[in-house]
Formats: structure tokens, sequence, C-alpha cells
């Protein structure tokens, strides 16, 4: 963390949902923010030709598909699926070695950070060191490597029983028994532990169910009260495939996502996450999200996985419970996530200006689900450049290619809609800096 004061001044400072000139942010040498204002003190950090903005929050994480990249993208057999795509996750899963996956994870925290994400929720279920060992060693690669890369982690521990849903469910594969967890007790046993093994200046705890194809509904409804009780995030995969959601209505006669709404009494103590929800009924949607639920949606990995679109034009009144995540990180660029966002819709409807707020700003709006509504998700503080939030913030560089012609009024729409990773300069975790990191992000 810090330990001085620092007074941040950029050309330009992203306050509540707009640009203003003048603004200091004012850092104590606690790595939060003491206060934000024109306050015309002589700053200690002068941010020339630099937009400072929240640090963007990627609120769906697999660390580790970031080795994929590359792999799975041929198809001399035909036309793939996601189904088959599982095929090659599995493949990378029986030879990643702790070693490697340490290499891996550092390697995605870093170029992360390069593209201005200041927080992760890392959804982690590649537990163990081998398909035989039942010793969660791999939790600690992951926390390391974030603490050795300097961004802020949510540590979403995800609990994995089952190869398929209903009694006549699969065993797990060779591949999947490094994801096991045996029982509820077992895994809340692990999560306690962990507890004492974090930075609380930058890591904190969520609880994950994989998925009511990995879980069985009775631990489903156990694991959330365990998050409940202690006062910890909860994020589920939940409708990503129409067989995912064709499987679980034979074995329990609902969808994923009624089973949800019928089954975990949704609490405040314990945000639910429905990660994906790319084949939910509309209507189910907004009760989740009048219930106090999220929904992170994950663009680039969703249309690389040919998972579908989902009909977020309905949630429209509703997206300040909508959030996005990086997901397989088959390319990180949280700005390309948000802006595929609305593009998505757009290629469904036929239309422009499909998540616009009341005043018809789309991008203010896709700002908001790339910056605070994750940090909502991930029960984290950041998010938003205020008073008493830590500071995480992102620099653009205003001089860059992509957003020649701006001017402050419509910045935002040239950051969503005309740039990307690539005009990232520097971040700021906690008060810490990182320099121009320039991983291969274009």
């Amino acid at each position: 963390m810090s330990e001085a004061e620092q007074i941040i001044e950029a050309d330009l400072t992203y306050v509540g949902d707009r640009f203003m000139p003048g603004v200091q942010v004012v850092v104590g040498g606690d790595g939060c923010i003491a206060e934000v204002g024109v306050l015309r003190r002589p700053p200690t950090q002068r941010l020339r030709g630099r937009a400072l903005l929240p640090g963007f929050v990627s609120a769906h994480s697999h660390a580790f598909q970031r080795a994929l990249r590359g792999l799975g993208e041929t198809f001399a057999g035909g036309a793939g699926d996601f189904w088959t795509w599982r095929n090659t996750l599995y493949a990378l899963v029986e030879r990643l070695t702790p070693a490697e996956l340490t290499r891996v994870c550092r390697q995605t925290f870093d170029e992360m950070l390069a593209a201005g994400i200041t927080t992760v929720g890392e959804f982690h279920y590649l537990h163990h060191a081998d398909a035989d060992s039942r010793d969660f060693a791999l939790d600690e690669v992951v926390l390391k490597a974030a603490a050795d890369a300097g961004i802020r982690l949510v540590l979403l521990v995800a609990y994995y029983r089952t190869g398929g849903v209903g009694p006549g469910a699969a065993g797990l594969s060779r591949a999947q028994r490094r994801f096991e967890t045996p029982s509820v007790e077992e895994f809340f046993a692990h999560v306690d532990r962990l507890t004492e093994r974090l930075d609380p200046r930058t890591q904190s705890l969520g609880i994950a169910a994989h998925s009511l194809r990995a879980v069985p509904p009775e631990d489903v409804v156990a694991l959330y009260r365990g998050a409940v009780a202690r006062g910890l995030p909860f994020h589920m995969h939940v409708e990503e495939q129409r067989r995912e959601v064709e499987e679980v209505r034979a074995a329990l006669g609902v969808t994923p996502l009624e089973w949800v709404l019928a089954n975990l009494p949704l609490a405040a103590e314990a945000p639910f996450t429905a990660v994906h929800a790319t084949h939910s009924e509309p209507a189910l949607v907004r009760r989740l999200l009048g219930a106090g639920g999220r929904v992170c949606v994950c663009p680039s990995t969703e249309a690389n996985l040919g998972d579908g679109l989902p009909d977020a034009a309905a949630w429209q009144d509703a997206t300040g419970g909508i959030c996005t995540g990086t997901d397989s990180n088959v390319r990180i660029d949280l700005l390309e996530e948000l802006r595929w966002l609305e593009y998505g819709q757009r290629l469904r409807l036929g239309r422009r200006g499909v998540l616009r707020d009341a005043a018809g700003r789309v991008a203010r709006r896709l700002l908001a689900c790339g910056t605070r509504n994750g940090a909502a998700a991930l029960g984290a503080r950041g998010g938003t450049i205020e008073s008493g939030r830590p500071a995480d913030m992102v620099a653009i560089d205003l001089d860059h290619v992509s957003l020649a012609g701006w001017t402050p009024e419509t910045l935002p729409e040239c950051l969503v809609f005309s740039s990307g990773a690539a005009a990232v300069r520097e971040v700021c975790v906690g008060g810490v800096w990182h320099g121009a990191q320039r991983a291969a992000t274009s």
C-alpha cells in the first residue's frame, strides 16, 4: 500500500457519470481515497494528457483458461460447440502443473492490470495439484500470483462435486477430479482456513457453486446458507447452454433459474450473481434482479464458445444489476466486453441504443457495468472514485489515436465504442501505481 499522502490530478476525472476538469483525488497512506473535488492543492502527481476513471472490474474470470489461447480453434472434424471445447479444456487440465499454473495466473493478472482491470473475481475451481490429490494447493497459487502482480482479488472458491445433474449423473472424469470438493463441510473448513492466508489489503473471498450440472441441489442450498452466515458474495454459472437448461429441467422439473428463485432465499448478506444467464427467461431475470441478485455477462467468451446472446434488452430497466467479466480470458479488454454487451443486442434486435439510460446515453450505463456494478457483485468496495473507497483507478491516454476527436462530453462514448485496452497507461490499486505495462493488448 501507499505510505505517503498523494494528491492526484489528471486533465479529466470521471466523477459520478461525467468527466470533470480540475478535480483532485487525495489518497491517504492506507491506500483509500480521502477526498475528491476541485481542491486547488499542489498535486504530488499531475497526470497530464490523462483521463482518470475508476479501475475496471472483471467480475468473472478463470485465469488458468488463458493457457487455451490458440487451442481448440481448428475444426477438422466439423463445426464444434461448447461441449467439444470442454474436451480441449480437460486436456489442458490434465497436463497443467502447479508451476505452469503459477506462470499462467501471473500472466493473466499482469495483462488485466495492463488493460486497466484493478479488481478480478476469480471463479476458481482448479483446486488440486493432480487428479489423485485433495490438497487444494492451487488455491494458494492463485492468491500468490495475484499478490505478486498487485491486482485486487476476490477469490470465488468454487464447489464442484458431480459430472452431471440428477440421480443418474456420470461420475467425475479424471480431469474433473482436480476440481472435486467432497462435501460441504470439508469445503467450508477449507474456506475458513483460506481466510487466514489472505492479504487483507487486496484480497477477499466469495463462494461459488459451479453449476447445477456440477453441484447437487441440496449442496447449493447449504453453500448459499454458508455464504450468508459468513457475509460472502455467492456466484454460480446459470443457463449458459441450452443443453444445460434441458438437462436440469429433465432432472428437477424446472430450469436452473427457476430452481434458484424457488430455493435460495436471496439475502443482502450474500449477493447472488448468475453468471451468463444466456438462455434465461427475461421475466425470471427481472425477478432475480428485483430481488437484489445480479447477472454477469461475458460477451467475448460467450461468442467464442457459441453460447448465444442473452435477451439483455429485456433487463434494460435493471441494468444496475448487470456486470461483466473476462471469463476464459481469450482476450482481456474490459472496454471490448462492454462494447459487445451493447453490440450483441444491436445484432440480435436490428436496432441501436438498446442499453440506454433515461437520457439516452449508452456508454455511461456500460461504464457502470464495468466498474461499480462489478465491484458490488463481488462485495468489493471499489468501482467508483469517492471518498472512503479504495484508490483503484485507471489512467487513459487522451492522445491515443483511438480517441482522436474526443470532447469531455463525448469521451465516454469514444472510450466504449472506439477505444480499448491499448489506451490504458497507468493503473493504481490501493494507492500503488503500476506503469504502462504493455502486455499483448491492441
